[in-house]
């Protein structure tokens, strides 16, 4: 695979949170293209040769306002740096509060880059997110129907992705059905036109399968702006590839920090983290944050961090604050949602750089909100891209002194294994 040509196109990517960030640079990478990755402030980072560059931000659930503010920011950032193309990467399952925030920001980001049009294409047929006739299924179930109806902050009781969408904008939305999907690039190409024509500016297109997403891709292969979860970024990435004559995918970085102690840290409460966390509790210390109990995030992460200290070294122990749904909702009601959340992101982040003072440099994250704190904390600003330790879950290893390898996992990703297999230094998935 040769190097970035002069006039070849550079995709701009915006993920609204970090696990969603690595999701879709490994979508990108998959395709041959070679992907750069940036956490939060973009300000003096150096890149290397990129054909992409994610920027990921932790906005899902901020204030409107705020996530417009950095996604804008975002989006200026790269178009400097030569972003002809930029891809808006959201979760296959929507998440969004009411108001926002899928909305608001791609209604900045089609004023700010002058775009006439936008798909919205949650599917990601790979992690059993697909859409059909509208509406969105989570394996066999109705997005509304799934464990997402109880997620903490952005809870998803409506199925139906038109709706979802046009309730957080004033331009008008638009669906491209799968009986147009399956008929291919030109005919979804020709009823984006027809609809944009129309005066729907923003369209939602079905996927059931990948072939599906790379249809869709090649359709949308010239927007200026995209928007989408990692499906979609893989079908465009393959038609971007293609162009450019970089069919094949980039190699792996191989694991530059080799056997080190190591931690995992949850913090989502989906059903597959809670499958995850049971396994590994079963086999390695775990410890469970309490914000009921302790609703100090200082005195939770120097008790947990005490727990730790007392466990055999090298034990590669799970510190943990996931809790089915019935006692998420009797901490809610204590508590209050949001300062639940902030409790324990805060303390999640205080142990994460606790925990690498101590000597960890292999960390497993679990969760988009506790990923992004733990990131935080440690100020890391970005990395390159290794393997996947499952689909959708690559390893990134940070480009500063401390050498550290860091899985970054949306909650609802990997197979119940995987925080087990991962701190163990095994591939799983």
């Amino acid at each position: 695979m040769g190097p970035r040509r002069r006039g070849d196109p550079m995709i701009g990517a915006i993920a609204d949170d970090f696990t969603g960030a690595t999701d879709v640079a490994v979508a990108f990478r998959r395709s041959g293209l070679r992907v750069a990755i940036v956490f939060g402030d973009q300000r003096d980072v150096a890149l290397p040769e990129s054909d992409v560059v994610v920027v990921a931000l932790k906005s899902r659930t901020v204030d409107p306002s705020e996530a417009v503010r950095q996604s804008l920011e975002a989006a200026a950032w790269l178009e400097a740096r030569g972003a002809s193309q930029f891809y808006f990467k959201y979760c296959s399952t929507f998440d969004s509060r009411a108001e926002g925030n899928i909305g608001p920001v791609s209604d900045a980001l089609m004023d700010a880059l002058g775009a006439t049009r936008a798909v919205f294409a949650p599917s990601s047929p790979e992690h059993l997110r697909t859409q059909y006739m509208g509406h969105l299924f989570v394996d066999r179930q109705l997005l509304s129907d799934s464990p997402m109806r109880h997620h903490p902050l952005t809870p998803m009781t409506n199925s139906f992705i038109p709706d979802v969408l046009a309730a957080q904008t004033t331009r008008s939305v638009g669906l491209i059905d799968h009986r147009t999907v399956r008929r291919g690039s030109t005919e979804i190409a020709a009823e984006l036109s027809s609809l944009q024509d129309g005066g729907h500016p923003y369209v939602v297109v079905d996927a059931v399968t990948d072939d599906d997403l790379a249809e869709i891709g090649r359709a949308v292969a010239s927007d200026r702006l995209v928007t989408g979860a990692a499906g979609l970024a893989g079908g465009l990435g393959a038609a971007i590839a293609r162009r450019i004559g970089r069919a094949e995918q980039a190699p792996g970085e191989g694991d530059p920090v080799g056997a080190v102690t190591a931690a995992a840290l949850a913090g989502s409460c989906s059903a597959r983290t809670l499958e995850q966390v049971a396994r590994m509790s079963a086999t390695h210390p775990s410890l469970r944050l309490d914000a009921v109990q302790t609703p100090d995030p200082e005195r939770l992460s120097a008790d947990a961090l005490r727990w730790y200290d007392a466990q055999s070294p090298g034990d590669a122990p799970l510190i943990y604050s996931s809790l089915p749904p019935e006692d998420l909702r009797r901490t809610q009601e204590i508590l209050g949602s949001e300062r639940a959340s902030s409790i324990l992101e805060t303390a999640m982040g205080l142990i994460a750089r606790g925990l690498v003072e101590r000597g960890v440099r292999r960390l497993v994250v679990a969760g988009g909100e506790t990923s992004g704190a733990v990131v935080t904390a440690l100020g890391i600003r970005g990395g390159v891209i290794g393997d996947e330790a499952a689909p959708g879950v690559p390893w990134i290893y940070t480009t500063d002194s401390r050498s550290l390898a860091l899985l970054l996992k949306s909650g609802n990703f990997g197979d119940p294994e995987l925080l087990t297999t991962a701190v163990e230094g095994r591939r799983h998935g």
